[in-house]
């Protein structure tokens, strides 16, 4: 997948969430799980810009894991929705979850590679 694909698919996730949390209950807990998710789910998108723009492959890999970890915390926040059951599109969420596995696999894989080319350039 190029670069600008992921990107876009970043941006489609991180408005997504945004549509997602703006369903959710207006609850003390629907309001705090929406925050959490609208930071973690947006976050990818924006350090996955940086990463693209990395000064080294040590800063491509720490910004890429940024954005693994951002990815991990959506999907347990998007699990924490479901059952709680702030949403009202169980489609929507579905889609945003598996999406979420998704992209975390890409972005294993995408550090991993980048740690191997760093070991072999040692």
């Amino acid at each position: 997948m190029k670069s600008e694909e992921l990107e876009k698919r970043l941006i489609r996730f991180a408005v997504n969430i945004f549509k997602l949390c703006d369903e959710f209950s207006k609850t003390a807990a629907g309001r705090h799980v929406a925050g959490q998710m609208i930071r973690s789910g947006s976050s990818p998108a924006f350090n996955y810009g940086e990463a693209q723009r990395a000064e080294s492959i040590k800063d491509f890999i720490h910004k890429m894991q940024i954005c693994l970890k951002e990815l991990n915390e959506t999907k347990v926040a998007l699990y924490i929705a479901t059952l709680a059951k702030f949403y009202k599109s169980k489609e929507l969420i579905d889609e945003l979850t598996d999406e979420c596995h998704q992209l975390i696999s890409i972005f294993v894989s995408s550090v991993n590679t980048a740690k191997k080319r760093r070991a072999r350039g040692r």
